[in-house]
């Protein structure tokens, strides 16, 4: 059975996030292969992909690492998300479907609840489905493409703290569903604006060094996910 290389390299991507491999490490093809149980060949492509991701650089001499990016290309990718997401949610009032429309509310739904219990890690990944979901109903695969991208990188050069009111958050999030389902482009772009705006300010670049490292899995096996994949 061949693993296919964007298996790999969800996987290598998810490690990078997580911090297992640290900004500047070398990731040797060999190693990694081991790793996930493949061979060489999907790892191959797969960091082929990472650098054109901007997770990875070729060195001389080195071969392929982590990379490691500046502070300036870290608020960039902060100013690119608070261009991209309002322009996907006005996309999405023109686009969306009642299959999108029927996840976007019962994300907002199941998040006030949590809201109320007060489970951060919950509403994290609440978050995350609600902005993916929100990207693919702005019918645009480029964008949606971008967005995740953006989320992916963000994520692994931002802690976020945890939101001092969730409440809020959450009810600009049905804020704009109710834009979106209205059909309420400009509506839905000015709430989306103003809700990337603020979440922004809750992010806290990481650096090398940083306090995060002590909570990072170095030795854990990664398996690729297998599923639904064909022999």
């Amino acid at each position: 059975m061949r693993i296919p290389a964007h298996s790999v390299c969800t996987a290598i991507r998810d490690d990078i996030v997580a911090g297992v491999y640290e900004r500047g490490s070398r990731l040797t093809e060999e190693l990694l292969a081991r790793r996930y149980g493949v061979s060489r060949v999907p790892v191959r492509e797969a960091l082929r992909t990472l650098e054109a991701e901007g997770f990875v650089v070729t060195r001389r001499h080195a071969g392929a690492c982590v990379a490691e990016p500046t502070e300036q290309e870290a608020a960039d990718l902060l100013e690119m998300r608070m261009l991209l997401e309002p322009l996907g949610a006005a996309r999405a009032a023109q686009r969306r479907t009642e299959a999108h429309l029927k996840v976007l509310r019962g994300l907002v739904r199941l998040g006030q609840e949590r809201s109320r219990r007060g489970n951060s890690e919950d509403l994290r990944s609440l978050g995350g489905w609600f902005h993916e979901t929100l990207a693919q109903a702005s019918g645009s695969p480029a964008l949606t493409s971008t967005l995740a991208q953006l989320r992916h990188k963000i994520a692994w050069m931002y802690a976020v703290e945890v939101p001092a009111n969730p409440a809020e958050s959450w009810a600009e999030h049905g804020g704009i569903v109710d834009a979106v389902a209205r059909g309420d482009s400009e509506r839905a772009r000015a709430i989306t604006a103003l809700h990337t705006e603020r979440a922004s300010g809750a992010h806290r670049l990481r650096f090398p060094g940083g306090g995060d490292r002590a909570e990072r899995v170095r030795t854990s096996q990664h398996p690729v996910n297998m599923t639904g994949l064909r022999h």
